[in-house]
C-alpha cells in the first residue's frame, strides 16, 4: 500500500519480502541517529536475513517506510501489546535529516494513530530517549503525554521516558 505524504515523499507499508528495504533504512537510522534508539547498530549490522522477516512478521504490526525517490527518508511501526488488545506501540521512527522540518513525522504518527484506532485500541503508547529532546517535542505536538512509569533502564543508569496518547 503505497499512499501520498508531504513534498512528494510516498508512505507505504512493508512486508517481511521487503526486509532489504527495511534493513537499509533501519541501519541507516541506527548510524546517523544512535542516540535515539535502544538498538544499536552493532545489534543488528550483522543480522541474518531470517532476524529482519522475524521482525517485519509479528502479528498485527504495522510497519512504515517514507520514501522520496530512491531514497527511504523516514520509518516507523505500530506494534500490538500481545497481552493487552487495548494498547499498542510506536516504535522505530526515524525521519532522515534531509526531511526534518517537513511535517513528515507528524505525517508518520498519525498514520500510526489511524491504524491503532482502527485496529481497536484505546492508547498508543511510545519511549523516546531521554536525551532526545525533539523527538519528545514531536511527540507532545501529536498528543502524547510523559508517563510516571519508568522507562527501560539504559546502559548509563538512565531511564527511557515513557508516553501515552489515548486514542478514543
Amino acid at each position: 500500500m503505497t499512499s501520498p505524504a508531504s513534498d512528494g515523499i510516498e508512505v507505504r507499508r512493508v512486508t517481511a519480502d521487503e526486509w532489504m528495504l527495511w534493513r537499509a533504512a533501519r541501519l541507516e537510522a541506527l548510524r546517523e541517529s544512535p542516540a535515539a534508539f535502544g538498538s544499536q547498530l552493532t545489534d543488528w549490522i550483522e543480522a541474518p536475513e531470517s532476524r529482519w522477516r522475524e521482525r517485519l512478521s509479528v502479528p498485527g504490526a504495522h510497519d512504515l517506510l517514507a520514501v522520496d525517490g530512491e531514497h527511504v527518508v523516514g520509518m516507523i511501526t505500530g506494534m500490538p501489546v500481545a497481552d493487552d488488545p487495548s494498547r499498542t506501540e510506536l516504535i522505530s521512527m526515524w525521519v532522515a535529516p534531509s526531511a526534518r522540518g517537513t511535517g513528515l513525522a507528524a505525517d508518520l504518527i498519525d498514520r500510526i494513530v489511524d491504524w491503532a484506532t482502527e485496529a481497536g485500541a484505546s492508547v498508543l503508547d511510545l519511549s523516546v530517549m531521554p536525551d532526545n529532546p525533539s523527538a519528545h517535542r514531536a511527540y507532545e505536538r501529536a498528543g502524547f503525554t510523559p508517563l510516571d512509569e519508568p522507562g527501560d533502564l539504559l546502559p548509563d543508569g538512565r531511564r527511557e521516558i515513557r508516553m501515552r496518547r489515548t486514542l478514543r
